[in-house]
């Protein structure tokens, strides 16, 4: 039976375009292409026009760049931070702080390395061996989480001598990366690439300045901890001295949201907050939490929902798929809900809708609303960052916060867990406990949700006068019992099928912790239940 590497015969009949295929299902299995597949099989490129085929390609662009780095400066270091900017912030340790100069060097490299278009081998080692390797290497980090790994064997690529383990499938070489860029971003460097709607070019850098600020407050919170990746979060748990953790970080919260309070009771003129944020960021309990500080501080807090300003379902603007769009900011009443906060914020009494969501209809039930003269208005929705939403009153009036999901730990140095996957999980958690909603419909509905975002709130995010980051260091050790439930009850016949496979996998590195240890005021027990606020 004739049997070849996958990457050979994509080669061999030219399967691939100008737009790089880095994975193949082969009949119905997922991929990589240094597998020897059988000649008659039935084989389906993956480019990296697909969300498995971009991760894979920026996964690959990680590789060349550790090498890279240690080709241009042998004793460095190197950490892949967090995703900026639509690129990954990485952090260069060396005898020199990097500077430009270098950031070329490296650049200069890595395309050397793709012109060679060296082939990445997969290998399986024992994890003893593997664990020596990484000993060798002086990285602890990735010794931590594979002391917690419990098989017997582990899967490692090599790519010119360097051995590094990564989690989630590598391209078949390096001749794939050929559309990428390095740019200098003090103190570390940002790699750029193209996005799966846009393979072939790089988007266009636009700084976020206000999100690289917190993410720099969540790796402080980090050392605070001394969590930086989840080896060590794992032996936290072992150890019990988790229990430390959970109270530090909660407090980090805490004080994080007195701090807000406090901004905002300096600012005289501020009588409306508006709160934004992605889904599963945990909007509604932090927009409680901070009722409570601003309640320290004297004032006392109205909310207004959003949701009851939606116009009636057959009035509400479709999307390009002509499907009703329930994010667009033109599915809500603009002019009523600016009018309403206009008469609010004049002392006036408003009566507030209600809106049906079983009939698609607003229904008034004698809601009605007065601001005190020490109250302030909380508004809590994607839109709050959009002036279009509240363009009826003056920017001093306004307090703006973005609040979302920012991961402050890493599986190791090299390998970063994505915000989107923490958000999702709480998602899925959520969904499955209050919603009736199951892992696959929550999976399937995520790219709707995700495009939503885009459009919506990722856009805005700069616009706050503030950062939240809801993340709880802990929290995966927490939602990972209850989510991987779910996600094993997704049949291989299912659409979703290999995205769930690929989170069962990331949540099996974390070690269970009982929902009993959540603290009631957690912005967690938005997602397990048991809250104070609900």
């Amino acid at each position: 039976m004739d049997k070849n590497k996958l990457g050979q015969i994509i080669n061999k009949y030219s399967l691939e375009n100008d737009v790089p295929v880095v994975l193949a299902k082969v009949n119905n299995d997922v991929c990589e292409l240094t597998n020897i597949v059988d000649l008659n099989a039935k084989i389906q490129p993956i480019d990296i026009s697909t969300n498995i085929g971009m991760r894979t390609y920026v996964r690959t662009l990680q590789f060349i760049l550790i090498k890279s780095v240690l080709n241009v400066f042998p004793e460095a270091t190197i950490s892949i931070e967090h995703s900026l900017s639509k690129g990954l912030y990485c952090e260069i340790h060396k005898e020199k702080p990097l500077s430009k100069e270098d950031v070329v060097k490296i650049k200069e490299n890595m395309k050397e390395l793709v012109e060679r278009n060296s082939t990445i081998n997969k290998v399986s080692v024992k994890k003893e061996e593997a664990i020596k390797i990484f000993k060798d290497y002086k990285m602890e980090d990735k010794v931590r989480l594979l002391n917690h790994v419990k098989t017997d064997e582990v899967k490692l690529y090599e790519l010119e001598g360097r051995y590094d383990y990564f989690y989630g499938a590598m391209a078949y070489s390096t001749g794939v990366g050929k559309v990428f860029d390095l740019m200098y971003y003090e103190p570390g460097l940002i790699l750029r690439f193209p996005t799966e709607n846009n393979p072939r070019e790089i988007p266009e850098f636009i700084e976020h300045k206000k999100l690289a600020k917190i993410f720099k407050e969540t790796e402080e919170w980090g050392r605070i901890l001394e969590v930086g990746d989840v080896g060590s979060l794992n032996n936290k748990v072992e150890s019990g001295d988790i229990y430390n953790i959970i109270r530090v970080a909660e407090a980090l919260h805490e004080k994080k949201t007195a701090y807000i309070a406090d901004m905002i009771n300096e600012k005289k003129d501020v009588k409306l907050v508006l709160i934004a944020g992605p889904s599963s960021s945990g909007k509604t309990t932090f927009a409680r939490r901070l009722g409570i500080q601003l309640r320290v501080n004297g004032m006392i807090p109205i909310p207004i929902g959003l949701d009851d300003y939606f116009i009636n379902r057959e009035d509400t603007p479709k999307d390009e798929f002509g499907e009703y769009d329930f994010e667009s900011i033109y599915a809500l009443d603009l002019e009523l809900f600016n009018k309403h906060l206009q008469d609010i914020l004049k002392g006036e009494e408003v009566e507030i809708p209600s809106y049906n969501f079983i009939t698609g209809k607003r229904e008034w039930r004698g809601h009605k609303v007065k601001l005190p003269a020490n109250g302030i208005l909380i508004v809590e929705g994607i839109h709050g960052l959009n002036e279009i939403l509240t363009s009826s009153i003056a920017p001093e009036n306004k307090f703006k916060i973005y609040i979302s999901a920012l991961t402050q730990l890493n599986l190791d140095s090299h390998n970063r867990i994505a915000t989107t996957d923490v958000r999702i999980i709480r998602r899925i958690v959520r969904d499955s406990l209050f919603r009736g909603y199951s892992a696959e419909d929550t999976l399937n509905m995520w790219p709707s949700i995700r495009r939503g975002e885009e459009k919506n709130i990722f856009v805005f995010q700069e616009n706050a006068h503030v950062m939240f980051n809801s993340t709880l260091v802990y929290e995966l050790c927490v939602l990972r019992q209850y989510a991987l439930k779910e996600l094993n009850k997704i049949t291989p016949s299912s659409p979703v099928y290999h995205e769930g496979l690929r989170l069962i996998s990331f949540l099996n590195f974390f070690k269970d912790l009982d929902m009993k240890h959540v603290p009631d005021n957690s912005i967690l027990r938005e997602f397990v239940g048991g809250s104070w606020f609900h």
